[in-house]
């Protein structure tokens, strides 16, 4: 790595240490109805909202009627975005008069955003009115990340308490996340980058004449209001289709540190949190020392490939200009305002939390470097991952650790006092093959059938008239990176993928959104049945052959285990795509 991003990588991970613990330790607070002092103050409307609602907040769910109000709760907000976006020609606040949203695009667009995915397949500014970015949109970023947040709480209270068949009432914590988390957070979040120079007006495109003598238009919007939620909440969907390369949604060096910083803060506060709510802060500090060792290998990984830059200028007969490139390494598709190594930090966070947001463009990474942001979501993104999400995923690898170890040393396997059954593992199994299965199914029935390829910026035409049709390595990178996005709910691109043509307009709008809930729901129910399976156990006293949770030799079994499940799962998807095309440079 090189010294600028040595220090830019101390620097973060150093903030998010130390914002970790208040945060994480607040977040504890909120969940267990004991944030006295935000409570003062807002516990009327919370109360109000209970009131409004029919809620009971005394009484407690069991997981199935956890993830039955996890489930109805995404469907009904899924198909009001839905609508907003079909309808948008007709409604208010649409001062481009932009016509209603196609209806794959927009189930597609509904899907992501539900999901907690964020992938999006058009041109923000150029596809979507002001009322569907605000009220589609950017309250879907608010409705999903609490949703991740509230199945994680449901996990560590399913962990922590002791014979009991409750994990909490879905809809109190629902309101909770909003009201004393998320809402008050990206207030202020909101108001920092306003006074950077973020937009946030609800005025029409401004207008003038060049020097030239001709007329330009440059479209603005309610931008920091959904920036701020964006970063905050893992979703990654921006207000303008260069995202947080825009100028107007990340002005500064500045907004583009605190963005990383504030993608990470919540997931790595979880990590305290989890430790505070089953009375085990080394365990909770464990988790955050795996997450961060493996964030950190990524980093230093991305920087050293995107800094060496492409090997076919470094052979030797290479001409000075390619000799005069090679010497800042590879700066294609990188804002010149942030360069390589605020550009590997950032695509390394954004990866590894299920986020999406992006301020260089993946596809133009060299082939070995794109392949990093690629693996990191691959793994599950549970390096931090996304809110929640990240949290209850790298749960479910720590289960599967922890079994491990204790078939290595011939004992029951247990976890902070509780036994591991076979009912814990086939969950956890049926969590880590999912996605697998979801990746590598879908990126095969792209690759053979003409709808798929025909998204493919970088395919190769048969050399042999009547010979099989075959895609550039490249191209098969960007089918395998987008149905991993999707899956991993992550939202980010490769971007040489066209996701959405008039030519094919289902195709890849069906698949992806298919791919998305697949990666979203069905992991979800996998991780409520171990919280409600955990909760009903009875605790143990730890033995001599008990396996502790919160040393160095936990983390290194649980690094070896996110590595090597994700390793063996794809590398042969990866070495036919990044690996092979990284061989052709040569």
């Amino acid at each position: 790595m090189t010294p600028r991003l040595v220090a830019l990588v101390v620097l973060f991970f150093g903030l998010l240490g130390a914002v970790a613990v208040p945060l994480g330790r607040y977040l504890a607070r909120v969940f267990a109805g004991e944030n006295l002092r935000t409570a003062r103050l807002l516990g009327p409307v919370e109360r109000l909202a209970y009131r409004l609602a029919g809620v009971h907040p005394a009484e407690e769910h069991d997981w199935k009627q956890y993830a039955g109000g996890v489930l109805l709760f995404s469907l009904v907000t899924q198909l009001i975005s839905y609508g907003v976006m079909r309808l948008q020609g007709s409604l208010p606040f649409n001062p481009t008069r932009l016509a209603n949203v196609p209806p794959w695009l927009a189930f597609n667009t509904a899907t992501s955003f539900t999901t907690n995915t964020n992938w999006q397949s058009y041109g923000g500014e150029t596809t979507m009115s002001y009322l569907s970015q605000a009220l589609a949109l950017t309250s879907q970023n608010f409705f999903s990340t609490a949703v991740g947040l509230c199945v994680a709480i449901a996990l560590i209270r399913g962990i922590a308490r002791r014979e009991t068949t409750k994990l909490g009432n879905f809809w109190v914590d629902l309101v909770r996340a909003h009201l004393y988390v998320l809402v008050p957070l990206s207030i202020v979040y909101a108001l920092f980058l306003v006074s950077q120079g973020v937009i946030q007006t609800w005025s029409g495109p401004a207008h003038w004449s060049t020097l030239d003598g001709v007329t330009q238009s440059l479209l603005r919007g309610p931008v920091a209001s959904q920036e701020a939620i964006k970063m905050l909440g893992t979703n990654g969907g921006g207000f303008f289709n260069a995202n947080s390369a825009h100028p107007w949604e990340n002005p500064t060096p500045l907004t583009n540190f605190v963005q990383m910083f504030s993608i990470f803060a919540i997931p790595a506060a979880l990590c305290v949190t989890l430790g505070e709510m089953v009375k085990n802060r080394r365990h909770g500090w464990a988790v955050f020392a795996t997450m961060t060792l493996v964030s950190v290998l990524a980093v230093a990984a991305l920087g050293h490939f995107e800094q060496s830059g492409n090997p076919a200028l470094t052979r030797a007969g290479a001409d000075q200009v390619a000799s005069a490139l090679q010497c800042g390494g590879n700066m294609e598709g990188k804002e010149a305002r942030f360069g390589i190594a605020d550009t590997a930090l950032f695509a390394v966070v954004t990866t590894d939390a299920s986020c999406g947001a992006v301020n260089g463009m993946h596809d133009s990474f060299t082939p070995l470097g794109g392949l990093v942001p690629m693996l990191d979501i691959q793994l599950g993104e549970v390096v931090f991952g996304g809110v929640g999400a990240g949290m209850y995923g790298m749960l479910v690898y720590i289960l599967i650790a922890v079994f491990l170890a204790g078939l290595m040393v011939g004992r029951t396997p247990e976890y902070l006092g509780k036994k591991i059954d076979s009912r814990d593992v086939r969950m956890a199994s049926i969590y880590i093959l999912i996605p697998a299965f979801s990746i590598l199914l879908f990126s095969a029935v792209a690759l053979l059938t003409e709808a798929g390829r025909s998204g493919i910026m970088n395919a190769s035409a048969a050399e042999v008239p009547g010979a099989p049709w075959h895609p550039h390595p490249h191209g098969l990178s960007e089918v395998l990176y987008a149905f991993s996005s999707a899956t991993g709910n992550n939202g980010s691109a490769f971007a040489g993928l066209t996701a959405y043509s008039a030519a094919h307009p289902v195709f890849y709008s069906l698949t992806l959104a298919l791919a998305m809930f697949v990666g979203r729901f069905p992991l979800i129910l996998a991780v409520l049945a171990i919280a409600g399976n955990m909760a009903k156990k009875r605790s143990v006293p730890p033995g001599p052959g008990s396996f502790p949770v919160d040393g160095p030799l936990f983390v290194g079994l649980l690094v070896g285990v996110i590595l090597i499940v994700g390793a063996l799962t794809f590398f042969p998807a990866l070495s036919l795509g990044p690996i092979v095309e990284h061989f052709m440079q040569r």
